[in-house]
């Protein structure tokens, strides 16, 4: 590791892989969390569900507006998912509280619902919702559909709506697979996820700079947003990466620290713990919030 360090704005000591926390308790790290949510991050992914609910569950306004609540003072932008099922009325609700909003449209095989998403998406759009529209999330990573179905949609979407900035979301190493689909995009959303590779901790921010770095490369100088990225407080280690409370929280603070440095924007996974993705994720998938399923602050 390079021996280069300096001093950040705030005084903490910094290396190239990040802050230099050795010094820092554990309390201390949860006073630095607590000062970068009060200050505000750029954005947060956000899904409404409360504990026993997830996709398939109909979501209402009163809900959305009710989690919206606990989390909105410190954010400047919200990212959704999906555009049925009542997910569609967070743009609405999140504009209606002075949020940017990102709204993502839930494809995957089954072909007659992405047609009802794209068409409520067009009317979020057409409506003024909408800032970003992200067509698709991770669907050529799971092989839901082949390159030229996304493009397709992707297509439909940037026709209908010609002054909304459409993209789409999926790791970042698939923008440099299928450079027809960054081609098609207005924006590139790239998910950054150290720990999925098995990063350990400590390297977690060079391994993080390095992904940026390969997908801003292929973006040819269309803008880059890091449209999920986390660390799990509780589950069992992916690899060499460790889930732990002190982990996520230097995750946190290191992605920020260097988000503010080089004006990237990052949205990050997750608002809320989330019960239900434990099915796909294994027992990690339950501990991704920057609150707990109950909407307490979980890093307090």
């Amino acid at each position: 590791m390079p021996a280069y360090r300096k001093q950040s704005g705030n005084g903490q000591l910094r290396t190239l892989a990040g802050i230099d926390f050795s010094e820092y308790s554990e309390q201390d790290l949860e006073s630095m969390v607590e000062d970068v949510l009060a200050n505000k991050i750029h954005g947060l992914s956000f899904s409404p569900y409360v504990d026993g609910q997830g996709p398939g569950t109909v979501i209402d306004a009163a809900q959305i507006q009710q989690r919206l609540s606990l989390i909105q003072s410190h954010i400047g932008w919200v990212r959704s998912f999906s555009c049925t099922e009542g997910n569609q009325a967070i743009a609405e609700v999140a504009r209606s509280n002075h949020l940017n909003t990102m709204i993502g449209v839930w494809l995957d095989d089954n072909l007659e619902n992405n047609e009802l998403e794209i068409a409520n998406a067009i009317e979020v759009g057409r409506a003024g919702n909408a800032d970003i529209i992200a067509v698709g999330n991770e669907v050529l990573l799971r092989e839901d559909l082949s390159e030229d179905q996304l493009i397709t949609y992707l297509a439909r979407v940037k026709a209908a709506l010609p002054d909304v900035d459409v993209g789409y979301v999926d790791a970042y190493y698939k923008f440099v697979d299928y450079p027809r689909v960054t081609a098609m995009c207005d924006v590139i959303l790239a998910n950054c996820y150290p720990f999925w590779e098995g990063c350990a901790a400590e390297y977690s921010l060079l391994y993080m700079k390095d992904m940026y770095r390969r997908v801003s490369k292929a973006a040819n100088g269309k803008k880059v947003i890091i449209s999920e990225t986390g660390w799990p407080n509780i589950g069992t280690a992916f690899g060499d990466a460790v889930p732990s409370y002190g982990n996520a929280m230097r995750y946190f603070l290191n992605t920020y620290q260097w988000a503010a440095e080089e004006g990237i924007d990052v949205f990050y996974f997750s608002a809320f713990d989330e019960n239900w993705k434990v099915k796909d994720e294994g027992d990690v998938g339950a501990y991704w919030g920057l609150w707990d399923k109950d909407g307490a602050p979980k890093y307090a």
